[in-house]
């Protein structure tokens, strides 16, 4: 929840387009959805990793790919954000993967505590308030952003900010609450690109410069995320982002080929992960080998997967997602990064 400068009142209904429909994305911006749906540490698509559609046919099963065919036309509102998804779906994937979607007003609390570091002052963005109901709310600060003396607002734009297990990345753009699914004006955004695209559109005047900024600002921001629905969720939020903000700086849409750029810059940023091994989800397996005996019989052993014995990131048979290193423009695997 937030407080409207404009109207200093406190929004609770949907007052903007959340779902973003597939049928939509690809009539209107063609062959966007195939590059949202690109996974490239396989060069196919990104799969469902989980069962929760499987009833719809094989095409949906949990290691199947995502289509542009089985999410659109008829099947144009399978996706959906989890504020729509059925109750139980819900509960099953809280109860079986974890999935935990976290409110809006943490986010900002969480990602505030960032900047207060980065900035070294309070406040940078918004103002912390609980209603008199006692919900959490924050009222964004209007005046334009002021940096220290020893940083710049392009220094802010190139921190890299990295959302793991990212859900619908609710850390990152905060175009609705995935808890409730109240819409966000861009001007009340508390996601870190939300932010970056704040200090793009304060200190940048022409569309060159800008699309040039929030290049910038995309290939800095990093997320992963298990599901194959909710990263295309995830992806989605991101490129609508960077639509809606071009909209409110420059009150029309951008080209379709500053979309498919941007596109591309969050189909290698935000990728699918099981985030613990490094590998595409389900990736890992059990080796079977025949071994020749006597008489002209064989042996089989089955000997499984040593990073998963073992707990070893280093050590799995899976598939070692790779990401983009946008300043050497270099493929490297995440693995690499890590310590």
């Amino acid at each position: 929840m937030f407080i409207d400068n404009q109207q200093n009142t406190e929004y609770n209904i949907m007052s903007g387009e959340v779902d973003i429909l597939e049928n939509d994305v690809r009539e209107k911006y063609p062959h966007i959805l195939e590059i949202l749906l690109l996974d490239h540490t396989t060069k196919k698509n990104i799969i469902w990793a989980t069962d929760n559609y499987k009833h719809l046919g094989k095409d949906y099963d949990y290691n199947s790919q995502i289509l542009p065919n089985l999410i659109t036309g008829v099947n144009g509102e399978i996706i959906m954000p989890r504020a729509s998804k059925n109750k139980l779906i819900q509960q099953s994937r809280v109860r079986d993967m974890a999935e935990v979607f976290t409110p809006s007003w943490i986010c900002n609390a969480q990602n505030n505590l960032i900047d207060n570091a980065w900035f070294g002052y309070e406040n940078v963005f918004n103002i912390e308030m609980t209603n008199s109901n006692g919900s959490n709310i924050w009222q964004t600060k209007a005046d334009k952003i002021v940096f220290p003396k020893d940083k710049t607002w392009q220094d802010y734009i190139k921190e890299t900010r990295l959302e793991i297990t990212c859900g619908e990345a609710p850390y990152l753009a905060s175009r609705y609450d995935t808890t409730t699914g109240v819409f966000i004006p861009v001007e009340n955004r508390i996601g870190l690109l939300d932010r970056k695209m704040r200090i793009i559109n304060e200190n940048v005047e022409t569309i060159e410069d800008w699309l040039e900024a929030t290049e910038l600002a995309f290939k800095n921001i990093y997320a992963y995320e298990w599901h194959g629905d909710s990263l295309l969720l995830a992806r989605e939020a991101l490129l609508f982002t960077f639509i809606e903000n071009h909209v409110f700086k420059f009150d029309k849409e951008p080209t379709i080929s500053s979309i498919k750029k941007i596109a591309n810059i969050i189909s290698w940023n935000a990728w699918q992960m099981d985030g613990l091994k490094g590998v595409v989800p389900n990736s890992c397996s059990e080796i079977i080998q025949e071994i020749p005996v006597l008489f002209e019989e064989t042996k089989t052993i089955k000997t499984p997967c040593e990073g998963c014995i073992k707990n070893n990131i280093k050590k799995h048979n899976g598939i070692y997602c790779i990401i983009m290193d946008w300043v050497k423009n270099d493929e490297i695997k995440y693995i690499n990064l890590l310590k």
